[in-house]
């Protein structure tokens, strides 16, 4: 079921639509945009020409750690022209708070079988190492073939536990962003940018 549910969400997500002019101005809530649409868009497209070098045009299995990285899969995924497979994963670390809270917990795990096959899991942020951590010692237990990491954000100021991605799209500093796939208490995740949330609401109303 949950597998069905994953191809649902990026089958709409990843289906291209022309789309209208959007508002240039900045989303009020934001402190500052770290990275605009157009900034992303490229980055996004420089990040699989990364990919497919080491890949060449062999087949991988994508594993997308949903819901921040939704989007980001989705447009990445455009990018590639190699065959792949998706699968997600869905864990909570967040919850409603700026910083990762406790130890990680996976809510939903894999469905596809890995086995012998090369992967690649897809997240939106790297900060502390703890989620990327479960989820790359999980996966190592299904015995792929090859296993990288792929992350849009890497916050290096908050890593409490040794890990790096293979292949990073931007470094940022200690700031807590939205946008992108990226929220506070699940809003903001339609921003096309990605931006610094005001200090000010930071905090989930009484």
């Amino acid at each position: 079921m949950e597998s069905s549910v994953c191809l649902a969400v990026f089958s709409m997500i990843a289906t291209p639509r022309v789309r209208s002019r959007r508002n240039t101005t900045t989303h009020p809530d934001l402190e500052e945009v770290l990275f605009t649409e157009a900034q992303i868009k490229r980055r996004v497209h420089g990040l699989a020409a990364e990919i497919k070098q080491v890949y060449g045009e062999g087949e991988f299995t994508l594993v997308s750690l949903i819901n921040g990285a939704v989007m980001f899969t989705a447009d990445l995924m455009r990018e590639i022209d190699n065959p792949v497979r998706l699968d997600c994963i869905r864990v909570s670390s967040y919850g409603a708070n700026t910083k990762s809270v406790g130890a990680p917990q996976i809510v939903a795990s894999l469905t596809l079988d890995i086995k012998n096959r090369d992967v690649l899991i897809i997240d939106d942020i790297l900060d502390t190492g703890k989620t990327l951590s479960l989820v790359t010692a999980l996966a190592l237990k299904l015995n792929p073939a090859s296993l990288r990491s792929c992350v849009l954000l890497d916050k290096k100021a908050r890593r409490e536990v040794e890990f790096e991605a293979d292949f990073v799209g931007f470094e940022i500093p200690d700031k807590f962003v939205v946008g992108y796939g990226l929220d506070f208490a699940e809003r903001y995740r339609n921003l096309p940018c990605i931006g610094v949330l005001k200090r000010e609401l930071q905090q989930i109303p009484a």
